[in-house]
């Protein structure tokens, strides 16, 4: 499937209520630059389509570094304040007319409140990792899964952080293997694209 034919999809089905489009993956995968690029075709075709990554909105480093979970249940369970995400963003995306979020600042590890007017859009695209669990996924129209084998993945990384392998190996990559296996985002998504 390629760009052009999902965007007609989903200007089809954006004409009578705001789409929200989940675009899933896992680090790396592609997931920023497939919805910009997908965001401009909708545009192209007269749809107004807001983005919002779910990196936006994570917690304070002391929530989610050094606690009394392993590594790969920090970033997993811990790296979202999940109830809140749900209840402020996820569940008022369809109806809202505007939403007050909390924007992570990681130069001040603070959030700042930003208010968005939300009238305007047809389409929203929601791109971030693990976006089929099951607090979030109800609340998606259609659900895009990059998928990328991890080799090719962790060639996408810098060299400086391929340095760090050993907080791939028990942070991230144990938490996607989790996501992977009790989530099964392969199957449930709407459209695997191969990035």
């Amino acid at each position: 499937m390629n760009l052009l034919n999902l965007a007609e999809i989903m200007s089809k089905e954006s004409k009578q209520d705001r789409l929200i489009l989940g675009i899933d993956g896992l680090s790396r995968s592609g997931k920023s630059t497939f919805s910009q690029r997908l965001a401009k075709t909708l545009e192209a075709g007269d749809k107004n389509v807001q983005i919002l990554s779910i990196d936006d909105y994570i917690v304070e480093r002391e929530k989610r570094y050094d606690t009394q979970y392993k590594d790969w249940e920090e970033y997993y369970f811990l790296q979202w304040n999940i109830v809140e995400l749900r209840d402020s963003l996820f569940h008022q995306l369809k109806e809202a007319d505007e939403l007050i979020l909390a924007r992570y600042d990681s130069q001040t590890d603070r959030h700042r409140k930003e208010l968005m007017d939300m009238t305007k859009f047809d389409i929203v695209i929601v791109e971030g990792v693990f976006l089929q669990r099951e607090e979030f996924k109800p609340v998606f129209d259609r659900v895009i899964y990059l998928h990328c084998p991890r080799k090719k993945r962790w060639m996408r990384e810098s060299k400086a952080t391929r340095r760090k392998i050993d907080k791939f190996q028990n942070r991230y990559w144990k938490a996607e293997d989790y996501y992977l296996q009790k989530v099964r985002p392969l199957e449930e998504a709407d459209w695997i694209i191969n990035t």
